[in-house]
């Protein structure tokens, strides 16, 4: 981990080897329902940086499960991350946006 984030922020590429050598993790795609909509990556599921507050997520259940988190351009990822270790989850992979993810999307 990084010494001064309580979270790994890796890139892209990072985050797809990760997707494709991983066995159990989840996607948190954390933007609005409306974007997500729009296009998003394979597998994740949406859960609004707005919405993670003060309770754990429903679709959260296991605090040691890999989480790998993105948004639009890396600004409400940084933010869920952050929420989510104060949540108390310990494997969180942070990878900024969609808008520079070179891989596939499904819509």
């Amino acid at each position: 981990m990084n010494s001064t984030l309580p979270y790994e922020r890796i890139n892209h590429e990072q985050a797809k080897a990760m997707m494709d050598t991983e066995k159990k993790y989840k996607i948190i795609d954390v933007r609005t329902k409306e974007e997500f909509e729009l296009g998003h990556i394979k597998n994740a599921i949406n859960i609004p940086n707005e919405e993670i507050l003060f309770e754990d997520p429903y679709e959260l259940s296991d605090k040691d499960e890999i989480l790998m988190i993105y948004c639009r351009s890396g600004h409400r990822s940084l933010q869920a991350s952050l929420k989510l270790h104060l949540l108390g989850y310990k494997n969180i992979y942070e990878f900024g946006g969609i808008n520079t993810w070179p891989y596939e999307i499904v819509k």
